[in-house]
């Protein structure tokens, strides 16, 4: 009974460090927010309120009522409990931000240049951290393709140890590594679960900027659906049944995952397209609207005569929107909501409504503004180079593709041949033993090279919806590679695989 308390501990500690995660990323928004509002003359304890109805930054929401509830109902002033809460919380940066505001009140200093100062050094960790987390991602992506390398020695193992006789021996023994079905869990689910295993890492590791993408993965299952009937159709005997035979049904895999992943690969691009376009051309158009007020403009005129530039791309359209409502004179919340439902980039979200709420509380004052665009600025910095850092991951996914479907091939095709030659100890391999042995790896190599293509979107979009387009890219460059490799290795020891 002594180990469930331990066990629990263990649990709590996990999810406290997952909050701890979440509040490191959301705290350069939420400092921001802060550091605006603090330049507009606003308290802090107000922004706290603010932070009470902003839905975009979950983490911050939840501590944000947690201290107006003590403030409001237990009576306590907010530096007290402000103090009070740094020494509760997980997050090491999160809890020297409150430390630092509530010394810089209580010593008399200017709490918008501490705000401003302490932003800049927020900025500066979560840099390191970004540049960390392209360093584990990469070890990640290795430790997988060492992961497929030994998968890959496991099927060489198996091909041999199953199609030839010197090893009969062991297969009389009973020994499990000789059975067909001991190779099916193998290829067909021990790989696969590894690789979600893999992909359950990345998930924790890699965040994404896109908020609530359900729309590729709604359009995917009743792709599912109908290839899995289709699938459990081909073991019956009906006319299609020959479709199942080993010289098709690599084809019949290939063709299938493709039709899966179609569907959600456009949805997703659609998606991508425009919100990447925005998250590159929120920080001109921040910087358009802050070189206008400088000007004289109204925050309101600053944001339409911004709105008026073109080369923001997809986002262009975005913003005559915002411009023709504001003319109109739709509020700044409306044309928020109008723009998260056309919207899923996260940052981008935030900052928007960082200035709208900034504009709507102090005026928008060219101070706050100018602080609101340098972050932007960096913070795309620091995302274009994390991407670009992360793509070449992307060569090495169609390079194990590329090696575990030809080396497969290449050693049961090699296999066969020299079973046919007269040796002491060895029997000719059946031609149809190793047509299934062939058919059977590469539907497995197949189906790991679809999985694949989820975990090299996550890494490198932070998505796994980006995957449907990779795996359509592996599952097709793993196709050829089969066909190429019973090609040259077929002629090369006069072998027809499959004949017409």
């Amino acid at each position: 009974m002594h180990i469930k308390p331990k066990f629990f501990k263990q649990v709590l500690g996990y999810l406290s460090g997952a909050s701890s995660s979440e509040i490191d990323r959301e705290l350069p928004f939420a400092a921001l927010l802060f550091t605006l509002l603090a330049a507009s003359g606003v308290t802090i304890y107000e922004s706290w309120k603010k932070l009470c109805k902003i839905g975009l930054l979950p983490s911050f929401q939840k501590e944000a009522r947690e201290i107006v509830r003590q403030v409001e109902v237990l009576g306590y002033d907010p530096l007290t409990v402000m103090y009070k809460r740094a020494g509760k919380v997980k997050s090491k940066n999160y809890r020297e931000f409150l430390l630092g505001y509530v010394s810089s009140v209580r010593s008399g200093g200017n709490t918008v240049n501490y705000l401003k100062s302490k932003l800049r050094s927020i900025f500066d960790v979560q840099s390191a951290a970004a540049v960390r987390s392209i360093e584990r991602l990469g070890t990640l992506v290795e430790a997988y393709a060492v992961m497929l390398i030994v998968t890959l020695c496991s099927y060489i193992l198996f091909i041999v140890f199953s199609t030839t006789s010197i090893f009969e021996p062991m297969k009389t023994s009973g020994t499990p590594g000789m059975s067909p079905v001991v190779t099916s869990v193998l290829v067909f689910f021990v790989t696969p679960m590894i690789s979600i295993v893999f992909m359950a890492i990345a998930n924790a590791e890699r965040k994404s900027n896109l908020t609530s993408v359900k729309k590729p993965f709604q359009l995917a299952l009743p792709s599912a659906v109908a290839v899995g009937l289709f699938l459990v159709l081909l073991a019956f005997p009906t006319p299609i049944q020959f479709l199942a035979g080993p010289e098709l049904f690599p084809l019949v895999i290939t063709v299938c995952l493709t039709i899966i992943s179609f569907p959600p690969m456009f949805a997703y691009a659609k998606i991508a397209r425009i919100n990447s376009d925005a998250e590159t051309a929120m920080p001109s158009f921040l910087r358009d609207v802050t070189e206008a007020r400088k000007t004289g403009l109204s925050p309101e005129k600053s944001i339409i005569h911004a709105a008026k530039r073109t080369g923001y791309g997809r986002f262009t359209g975005l913003l005559h929107l915002i411009r023709s409502q504001m003319e109109w004179g739709v509020s700044l919340r409306k044309i928020f909501e109008n723009l998260g439902q056309k919207i899923r980039s996260w940052p981008v979200l935030v900052h928007f409504l960082i200035l709208s709420e900034t504009i709507k509380i102090g005026g928008g004052a060219t101070t706050a503004l100018d602080i609101l665009t340098e972050y932007s600025e960096k913070q795309r910095d620091v995302d274009a180079n994390k991407k670009s850092l992360l793509r070449p991951y992307v060569i090495l996914a169609f390079v194990w593709s590329i090696l575990i479907a030809l080396t497969t091939t290449m050693v049961a095709m090699t296999v066969f041949a020299l079973t046919q030659i007269s040796m002491p100890g060895t029997a000719p391999m059946p031609i149809r033993l190793m047509q299934d042995q062939i058919n059977m790896f590469s539907v497995g190599i197949i189906f790991q090279c679809w999985l694949s293509g989820f975990f090299v979107g996550k890494v490198n979009e932070g998505t796994f919806a980006a995957g449907f387009k990779y795996s359509v890219m592996l599952v097709i460059t793993a196709y050829l590679s089969l066909v190429l490799s019973r090609g040259l290795i077929g002629d090369l020891y006069g072998v027809t695989v499959f004949p017409q």
